[in-house]
């Protein structure tokens, strides 16, 4: 299966929820969420895998907006991918993103610039 990168270029909050942007043309209405997420160490990024006609699509969270991540976790909102005004909610996202949190704290498996800045913001 081949895998594209979705990057993420812009996240806010709004209307009690938090709006993953990215500008890629993929059509994001017709991804199916895979309620799973990875971690990239190396570019300090989380990924969660949605799937388009049988293939992974990465969606990926460089470090840059893990404080707002953190910000509407802490409230409990839904996220959602959008672009060009379709959007998709990400399922499972938050409790993806608590297990990820929990399993890198103090893990020196995942590096240590990950754990470092993960320790800081979550």
């Amino acid at each position: 299966m081949m895998k594209q990168r979705i990057h993420i270029k812009k996240a806010e909050i709004k209307d009690q929820k938090l709006l993953l942007y990215t500008d890629e043309t993929i059509p994001v209405e017709q991804l199916l969420p895979g309620g799973q997420m990875l971690v990239d160490s190396d570019q300090l990024s989380f990924i969660y895998i949605a799937e388009l006609n049988g293939e992974y699509n990465y969606v990926t969270i460089h470090d840059e907006f893990w404080q707002i991540i953190k910000d509407s976790l802490d409230q409990n909102m839904e996220v959602y991918l959008t672009n060009h005004g379709e959007q998709l909610q990400l399922t499972s996202f938050k409790d993806e993103m608590a297990y990820l949190i929990e399993n890198i704290k103090g893990n020196s498996n995942y590096g240590e610039e990950m754990v470092e800045k993960v320790e800081r913001i979550f």
